[in-house]
């Protein structure tokens, strides 16, 4: 598949590296020759340099003949005008990164249609959607649903005191067969494990199940469920204002704000919120705004840093749930070791986004979840694929992918050894970075 991405910005760039691992034909464009140098010395893909919105560097980046057009540059009208031009000269697909919510409005869909905008990626809008899941569901680090949540992954840190801590994998799935262990991240690595594998405290374990038996994991994990109803953000940014529009009356939200300027706009972004000024990272401010009483807090500041350690700080005030913006990715793994609690990255979100576009044509038959170092992907098995041939525990899969669930005439089921996969089954599958075309070939 050919893929052509404007914008080799922190968002273009990872997108670009996920990609090559993918083994895709990438093309990157950018008016900064630093930023495609590092990509073009580092990565097996073409670049080119110039604006993304003049016909001539579209042209030279032969978006004619792409597969997919992503414009991801931090103008937004940038990438509406660019997809535009590249639908008019013949990209099949378009996608444009947005900034704002008002594109999202289903009654502007309309003329993003027209101007030939196919997908819009606002990643402000993914990131409130997974803090709602957080609050949620507060004794997971992540929650993916697949085919209307018939079939549930969570992502769950292991408890010293957990019954599954020490077992392995094939004692556990003996004992029960309403679960399938599909990835450990242990020590900043993600692995797909095997039956002699144990699970240890400290484990993050990703756990595939049907959604009447999700919550018996709470309990073996040695977690407990909170109800979580007053919500502290540190950070009046875009994410806190969408979060607070999309949840509605679910929960209480109380804001700390370091910019006067930004505190006097917020009462009319965020009615019925409270609002106040000054530092989170001062336990005087925490206790002004009754952090003792609150049963979670989100930390949306700009610096990667102050939001795990103001999260750390939260921590000792008893808090049920911690959520963190940590969008270097450098700090992502420091951060899963301190155990702060959901750590959100709105780069690893927009890529899941647009590796849904890529898993299929069709994005309501594909979800994807991108994690640091492994994908978690819906699949939809073609007629006479090679992964039908035999049952799963003859086909000889590689190590670095696992076969997790499936649903099968609209009813989910755990994939177990002796499964054999069907046309038309839509499958769960974890694998590692790298891995995912080797998944696809044997599906189609």
């Amino acid at each position: 598949m050919r893929i052509v991405i404007a914008g080799a910005g922190e968002v273009g760039s990872h997108l670009a590296k996920l990609l090559t691992f993918e083994e895709q034909d990438i093309i990157v464009i950018d008016e900064n020759g630093d930023r495609l140098d590092a990509l073009d010395s580092s990565y097996n893909l073409m670049t080119v340099k110039g604006s993304p919105i003049s016909f001539i560097t579209l042209k030279e980046a032969r978006v004619h003949r792409a597969d997919l057009f992503i414009a991801v540059t931090p103008y937004e009208a940038d990438n509406i005008v660019a997809c535009s031009i590249a639908k008019s000269l013949g990209a099949a697909v378009t996608v444009a990164r947005v900034s704002h919510y008002s594109f999202m409005d289903p009654e502007n869909r309309t003329t993003m249609d027209k101007i030939g905008v196919d997908h819009l990626i606002y990643p402000e809008y993914l990131a409130a959607k997974e803090i709602i899941t957080s609050l949620e569901h507060s004794w997971v680090r992540n929650w993916f649903e697949l085919h209307d949540g018939q079939i549930i992954l969570v992502g769950v840190r292991l408890r010293d005191n957990a019954p599954l801590a020490g077992m392995q994998l094939k004692e556990f799935a003996s004992s029960s067969t309403n679960f399938h262990v599909s990835a450990i991240r242990r020590n900043h690595e993600t692995i797909i494990p095997r039956g002699d594998d144990r699970m240890q405290p400290g484990d993050v374990l990703y756990i595939s199940s049907l959604r009447d038996h999700v919550d018996e994991l709470i309990e073996l994990c040695g977690k407990v469920q909170h109800k979580i109803r007053r919500v502290l953000i540190m950070g009046g940014s875009k994410i806190a204002i969408r979060l607070i529009d999309m949840a509605g009356d679910r929960f209480k939200f109380t804001i700390i704000e370091n910019s006067r300027d930004v505190c006097r706009h917020l009462p009319e972004k965020c009615p019925d919120t409270e609002i106040l000024y000054g530092d989170a990272r001062d336990p005087e401010t925490l206790a002004e705004a009754g952090i003792e009483d609150c049963d979670a807090f989100v930390a949306l500041s700009p610096s990667s840093e102050t939001n795990i350690l103001t999260t750390l700080s939260a921590k000792e005030y008893d808090i049920k749930k911690s959520i963190a913006e940590v969008e270097d990715f450098q700090f992502i793994r420091q951060a899963e070791a301190l155990g702060i609690g959901t750590v959100l990255n709105k780069k690893l979100l927009a890529s899941s986004s647009i590796f849904q576009l890529l898993l299929d044509n069709d994005s309501s038959n594909a979800r994807c979840l991108a994690l640091t170092d492994a994908e978690v992907a819906e699949l939809e098995v073609k007629p006479g694929a090679k992964i039908t041939k035999a049952p799963v525990k003859d086909l000889r899969l590689d190590r670095s992918m696992t076969l997790a669930a499936l649903i099968r005439d609209n009813k989910g089921m755990l994939v177990t050894g002796n499964t054999q996969l069907q046309a038309g089954d839509k499958v769960l599958i974890m694998c590692l970075s790298g891995s995912l075309h080797k998944v696809e070939r044997l599906f189609n």
